[in-house]
């Protein structure tokens, strides 16, 4: 039985699981329950996604849902929501002093268009660069983008926030949201059974 499963777990963090767990992302993401730290929070759960095109990953990502009902210093309320993203980059995009704004907005601006209401939210946006040397001289240069953040949800329904997750995502990976007016498909999930301990 997993933790947001167990009779014991306050009922707004099961709610809060569900939500998590049930959201709807289009069909270039797949969605797969991984295990959640255990040392944050009383009570963790999360998820992990990945972004295809023709086959080829383009991000990666982890949502984590942390809960603890005394709350702890520097949330606002009993929930924090802590998201990691990792995108391949063209090398002229990662060299533009704007990305990091620009990255941080993306987040906002999806959360923003999902209605996820959220305060205390914090982060980094991080460029990498990685170069071969040695036997590994050949290997081609590549540049990443990560953008690490965290923020608290206002209620126990976070299936605005996956969808923002899942938006910023596609964006770090060249791809534009969805408009408005187009319906996304049921994801392809993974379950890990050992997901969502306390």
């Amino acid at each position: 039985m997993t933790i947001g499963d167990a009779p014991d777990a306050p009922a707004a963090f099961r709610r809060a699981v569900e939500s998590l767990r049930g959201t709807e992302v289009r069909p270039e993401i797949e969605l797969e329950d991984i295990p959640a730290p255990q040392r944050l929070a009383p009570y963790s759960a999360a998820i992990g996604a990945s972004v295809y095109r023709d086959g080829d990953e383009l991000a990666i990502g982890r949502l984590i849902l942390l809960y603890d009902p005394e709350q702890q210093r520097g949330w606002d309320g009993p929930f924090r929501l802590v998201a990691y993203v990792r995108a391949d980059m063209e090398p002229e995009i990662t060299s533009d002093p704007l990305l990091g704004p620009v990255a941080w907005s993306w987040l906002t601006d999806a959360l923003e268009a999902h209605q996820a209401g959220y305060a205390e939210a914090g982060g980094t946006v991080t460029r990498a660069v990685s170069e071969g040397f040695g036997n590994k001289a050949a290997d081609p240069v590549t540049t990443e983008l990560e953008l690490r953040a965290s923020w608290s949800p206002r209620d126990d329904d976070l299936s605005g926030h996956v969808a923002a997750w899942c938006d910023l995502m596609c964006l770090a990976a060249g791809m534009p949201p969805l408009p408005p007016d187009v319906a996304s498909l049921s994801p392809r999930r993974r379950e890990d059974p050992e997901s969502f301990r306390k």
